[in-house]
């Protein structure tokens, strides 16, 4: 008799699948860039999803120059703050931080979860920290920055989010200058990104608790001929008994969602201020009103409603941007049914 075969179910990739160790998505690395210098990263809040009707502009589409629907997921962007400077050295095991140099006034609402000494001097600080770049001691400059969350009415907290951050550019000292002219003041999205561009978007997915193989794998039920009493939803074996080793690639139960996930190349198809043209009747489900600036990002995102997401340039662009999209049409009816 022939023996069945097929490929193993479930994807072993992002393996271990365990929590993310915050709910603030990380990048471990930033696109050169040899422009002038701005900031490579911005973070919103996701509200959820809504539908545009708009002119397809992608050269040789089936439906070039027609009106299309497409799915868009709405990100409130409210300004954000830079704290400090940080520069960075590199050696044999790569780069690693040397100084900082932090503003002198925070918003009021870091001032509760951060407090600089009292004869801490902001202007002593940015002078020694350009003596190091002068000396060639430091190899790059990064900088602070932290949402404020107090502003909008969708994200119940009031706590900020600080995350690091590149500055695009090659020449040092002109990243240095940039930085100190941004520190301490307030950075919009349209400084950094415009409609039509592509971003990469990382957020922390929904969490979804401790989950069986079956679902957390794909793998197939057990045949109630074969299984034995409670063992349907179980693995079929856990291994050889020599060696009596469970090898990682063995599913099992354990964490599903709460894992940082990058999604690359999302199109930016709107950024606005006019908030009549995106807020439902009754709000968003689960977030409420937009209060401020939104950006609407082509297709979905990870992440749950009121989730940090994070909008860097993009590390591997695809090169086919044709300018801002045409939207013909946003739709804003009530969610509430």
């Amino acid at each position: 008799m022939a023996q069945g075969h097929r490929p193993r179910r479930g994807s072993l990739a992002y393996s271990p699948r365990k929590r993310a160790k915050s709910h603030i998505a990380k990048f471990n690395s930033w696109p050169e860039s040899t422009g002038e210098p701005k900031l490579q990263d911005f973070a919103g809040y996701k509200v959820g999803m809504t539908h545009v009707i708009m002119i397809d502009n992608v050269k040789n589409s089936l439906t070039e120059g027609a009106e299309i629907s497409v799915p868009a997921t709405i990100i409130e962007t409210p300004a954000i703050r830079v704290a400090a400077i940080r520069a960075y050295a590199e050696d044999t095991y790569g780069k690693k931080p040397i100084f900082e140099a932090w503003a002198s006034e925070f918003d009021e609402s870091l001032n509760k979860n951060l407090s600089l000494p009292k004869d801490y001097n902001s202007e002593e600080a940015l002078s020694k920290l350009s003596k190091l770049i002068e000396d060639g001691n430091a190899t790059d400059i990064r900088v602070l920055t932290y949402t404020i969350p107090k502003t909008i009415t969708g994200i119940p907290k009031k706590k900020p989010d600080m995350m690091e951050t590149a500055i695009s550019g090659s020449d040092l000292k002109s990243k240095f200058e940039y930085a100190s002219s941004i520190l301490g003041n307030e950075v919009q999205i349209t400084d950094i990104f415009n409609p039509g561009t592509f971003v990469d978007v990382a957020s922390i997915t929904k969490g979804q608790g401790t989950q069986g193989p079956v679902k957390r794998w794909g793998i197939q039920l057990g045949k109630q001929k074969h299984s034995r009493s409670g063992s349907v939803r179980q693995v079929g074996t856990l291994g050889p008994w020599r060696p009596a080793h469970v090898s990682w690639r063995v599913p099992q139960m354990g964490q599903m969602g709460y894992h940082q996930r990058t999604e690359y190349n999302k199109k930016i198809l709107k950024m606005s201020d006019d908030l009549d043209e995106i807020n439902p009747a009754g709000g968003f489900i689960n977030y409420g009103l937009i209060r401020s600036s939104y950006i609407l990002v082509k297709g979905s995102i990870p992440g749950p409603s009121k989730r940090l997401v994070r909008l860097r340039d993009p590390i591997r662009p695809r090169g086919n941007s044709v300018g801002e999209p045409q939207i013909v049409h946003i739709n804003n009816m009530s969610r509430q049914g």
